[in-house]
């Protein structure tokens, strides 16, 4: 095991992998990496299930079956997404169970085309909880104006959910809200709080990406690559001024477990910042960071992990936004463009995933 991500575990930060394929399940991998590398959760996203689709042979004989029974593309794609999670969910058991279910959990989204539909997004939601039906299981949800219903509506079933494609501080406010009615509903049907877990994924490295072209423009380069964690820190801030709420701590006094803050997007986009960048500055207890292996493999090796580099800097953080917006940065467009891009890139690679499906269903 990696001193370095011994330490980075130590300080509070779950270490989960951005990536699933069925190569990397039935070669024994992702067991090797929960052993050897802290990993301690999975997610996914239809662009990964895409990636691993088009390489190797490891869906040959599923798709092949699935032709010969003449099922819908749709329906393929779902009984090929679901095998797979189910499969990371029996491997990730072992964590869930030793975690008493807060780690040991793998995330499976909702087809990203229903992004602005809530009812359909619950349906959907609901049919994936029960095909897969493992207890670690956290279905993906965006976190757009109307997946915020889907949220409250599917935590309140006792569905356990990680909300994805967050940007704003308000939205994560809005989500923040959304998993607390939840909640509340929950209770009021008498489910058991501790078995219902979430998490929030608020993105980093595309907010720089963004932010970083605008600097570009108005002639501010002195100030790239320092949003994404600024933004992260504050959100952070926003989720304990949260848990030191009243609402909040009834909720806890029923059973109910936080909803934690999710660092996703964390692989760097631009080869002049440090590759474990979004991994040393945000570092804080009762955080997860998804990394993809790259990621993973570059913090075991070299990260540089001092302790606590969220609470101390907020004030730094307010600052960068300030300064960000005197330069003329929009943060209010920033974040509506980068939901925008989310859910187009995400629901682009569900229809290349469709077509690779639908070329290979040969009976």
């Amino acid at each position: 095991m990696s001193e370095i991500l011994n330490k980075l575990s130590g300080q509070g930060v779950a270490i989960w992998l951005d990536d699933i394929s069925r190569e990397r399940l039935r070669s024994g991998n992702l067991e090797q990496l929960i052993r050897e590398k802290n990993v301690v959760g999975v997610t996914s996203n239809p662009t990964i299930f895409a990636g691993a689709l088009s390489k190797g042979d490891a869906y040959d004989q599923q798709l092949h079956d699935l032709a010969i029974r003449g099922v819908s593309v749709d329906e393929a794609v779902r009984a090929i997404t679901t095998y797979d999670i189910r499969w990371a969910c029996d491997v990730l058991r072992p964590v869930f169970d030793a975690t008493g279910g807060v780690d040991g959990r793998v995330s499976l989204e909702v087809d990203p085309r229903l992004a602005h539909e809530s009812d359909k997004t619950v349906a959907e939601a609901r049919a994936l909880w029960w095909m897969v039906d493992r207890p670690n299981l956290f279905i993906k949800i965006p976190a757009t104006l109307e997946g915020l219903p889907a949220i409250t509506q599917a935590i309140s079933e006792g569905i356990s959910v990680n909300v994805t494609l967050i940007f704003s501080l308000e939205r994560y406010r809005a989500v923040m809200d959304a998993w607390l009615a939840g909640l509340e509903a929950a209770q009021a049907k008498g489910l058991n709080l501790a078995t219902i877990e979430s998490v929030a994924s608020f993105f980093v490295s595309r907010v720089d990406t963004e932010i970083d072209k605008r600097l570009d423009k108005v002639g501010k380069p002195e100030l790239k690559g320092q949003a994404g964690v600024a933004n992260a820190r504050l959100a952070y801030a926003a989720y304990e001024d949260v848990m030191n709420t009243e609402r909040w701590q009834r909720l806890r006094s029923a059973g109910a477990r936080p909803q934690r803050p999710l660092w996703a997007s964390t692989g760097v986009k631009n080869p002049e910042y440090p590759d474990t960048l979004y991994v040393d500055q945000l570092v804080a207890p009762g955080t997860v960071n998804t990394m993809p292996e790259k990621t993973l493999d570059s913090t075991a090796d070299h990260a540089n992990i001092t302790g606590d580099t969220i609470r101390p800097f907020y004030e730094d953080a307010w600052n960068t936004m300030a300064a960000l917006k005197e330069a003329g940065v929009d943060y209010d467009d920033v974040v509506k463009v980068l939901e925008e891009e989310g859910v187009q890139k995400f629901e682009a690679s569900w229809n290349e995933l469709l077509e690779s499906v639908s070329k290979n269903l040969v009976p």
